[in-house]
């Protein structure tokens, strides 16, 4: 295994997880009550605008009940069960971090979507699926992570099925440094964004063309207002997850957003008939 992926999977041990999760829910109710995927949405979505940004993504994606998705880089499952849930659909998670899965499992578990919410540790760069397995296949706030973007995008696009759709949405670099630590790096060892139209050029080199793209790095400006408006997060949140650095991390996210160092994209792809 390279330094950089040792690098990230180091960045998300998160021993102890599944246990702190089991303390965290117990606000909730005893173990054995039914938990929805809006309840856990403070903990569960590693992205910025949260489930909203998730909800939004599926409808730009298309997805419908009939439909098996991979989501790469699933952290502890709250996307992939925000599908399941509310499109019908089947989703198998893949994740770097075995802490994540754990708890992936544990937090699926208590939702009751088991029968359609699977979760494997792998790398997004050596995807342990057929050619053609899925029909969508989501990334959210992932790519930053990972240094060979193409080697990632053509993982990708051979797992999807012709015409399947490829959905992300990820934090973009303006050509400017960054304040660290963030919550994907605590320094740039470990930090490897591209720019919007560097990401483009991949992915369509990948066999893919473009159906949807845009700028949502205001949105996500006016979330991160909203949000420091607000007050205290609500509890439990990602601080369960990521420890109790984490609203640090998040405060130079909406730096390095508010000073236009990095942007928000929002993306769909259409996977070609033949892989270039």
């Amino acid at each position: 295994m390279n330094d950089a992926l040792e690098g990230v999977r180091d960045h998300y041990r998160a021993t102890g997880l599944a246990e702190r999760l089991k303390t965290a829910l117990a606000v909730f109710g005893p173990e054995d009550e039914r938990l929805t995927p809006q309840q856990l949405a403070p903990l569960d979505h590693f992205h910025t605008r949260g489930i909203a940004a998730s909800a939004e993504l599926a409808k730009l994606a298309g997805i419908t009940a009939n439909m098996s998705v991979l989501d790469v880089g699933s952290g502890v499952g709250g996307p992939a069960r925000l599908l399941a849930a509310t499109a019908g659909c089947r989703v198998t998670g893949v994740d770097l971090s075995e802490p994540f899965v754990e708890a992936a499992r544990y937090l699926t578990e208590r939702t009751d979507l088991g029968g359609q919410v699977t979760f494997e540790a792998a790398s997004a760069l050596a995807l342990p699926f057929g050619d053609g397995a899925f029909d969508a296949v989501f990334l959210q706030h992932v790519a930053m992570n990972i240094v060979d973007r193409p080697r990632l995008y053509r993982e990708i696009r051979r797992v999807l099925k012709p015409a399947g759709r490829f959905a992300t949405y990820d934090v973009v670099s303006n050509d400017a440094e960054l304040h660290y630590p963030v919550p994907w790096a605590r320094t740039a060892a470990t930090s490897f964004l591209l720019s919007a139209a560097a990401t483009r050029e991949a992915v369509e080199q990948a066999g893919f063309r473009t159906l949807v793209w845009q700028d949502d790095s205001e949105a996500a400006k006016a979330w991160f207002e909203r949000v420091r408006a607000s007050g205290p997060p609500p509890s439990p949140n990602l601080s369960v997850v990521m420890g109790p650095e984490f609203p640090a991390l998040t405060a130079n996210l909406a730096r390095n957003l508010g000073e236009d160092r990095i942007g928000i994209l929002t993306a769909v792809f259409e996977a070609a008939s033949v892989s270039r």
